[in-house]
């Protein structure tokens, strides 16, 4: 991929941009959620993405996290449009016990939080971001090479230009080491839907 089309919403801590390996160090009290049950709201992770106007494609990465030892420390895929907009994927450290593998979507000021529980041995997760128009596609893998699908979503403002990429912080206070790699932009392979008709079509 051409990483010279990506910029930096809001700059980590510190980062080393290699030719296929970005390297970030997250801030303390950093995070990306909206409202939902905790009400509050937190906008201030960086997010490293690039624009388009494609409306068929799948964006995949690997990602690496080590050094992740702090409830909530996080790396994923990100699409980031404004504050209020946006779905992120990741694997989110809890304790020494397990993590949470889970995805975020926000839609209009309001985040929701899907998860399922991984054992924290875990250090390392390819993610898959699929769109269809204004439709979206989360996957994730332990191997890059099967992909397991995490949610399928809308965003109300995903129908034009978008932007994507990866993010990484820290929500309490805590920093550590993030290693994305590998990043693929390619045909959607998110196929289109082949059971029941749409109701127009009816």
């Amino acid at each position: 991929m051409d990483l010279t089309k990506f910029k930096w919403t809001r700059e980590p801590e510190s980062c080393h941009i290699g030719e296929d390996r970005i390297e970030v160090v997250t801030r303390p009290h950093t995070d990306l959620w909206q409202r939902t049950y905790y009400h509050f709201r937190n906008d201030n992770a960086p997010v490293w993405q690039r624009e388009t106007q494609e409306r068929f494609f799948s964006f995949v990465v690997k990602t690496e996290f080590k050094e992740s030892h702090h409830r909530f420390d996080q790396c994923g895929i990100v699409m980031y449009l404004d504050g209020e907009n946006w779905l992120k994927a990741s694997v989110e450290y809890e304790n020494d016990t397990f993590q949470h593998l889970g995805s975020v979507v926000t839609n209009l000021g309001y985040s929701d939080w899907a998860t399922t529980e991984i054992d924290a041995c875990v250090k390392s997760m390819w993610y898959r971001l699929s769109r269809r128009e204004d439709d979206y596609c989360i996957e994730n893998s332990l191997d890059g090479v099967t992909f397991h699908q995490m949610r399928i979503c809308h965003i109300h403002k995903g129908d034009k230009k978008i932007r994507f990429g990866i993010y990484a912080c820290s929500p309490e206070n805590s920093s550590f080491r993030a290693v994305f790699s590998q990043m693929q932009l390619t045909e959607c392979q998110w196929k289109a839907h082949e059971g029941q008709k749409p109701d127009d079509l009816v």
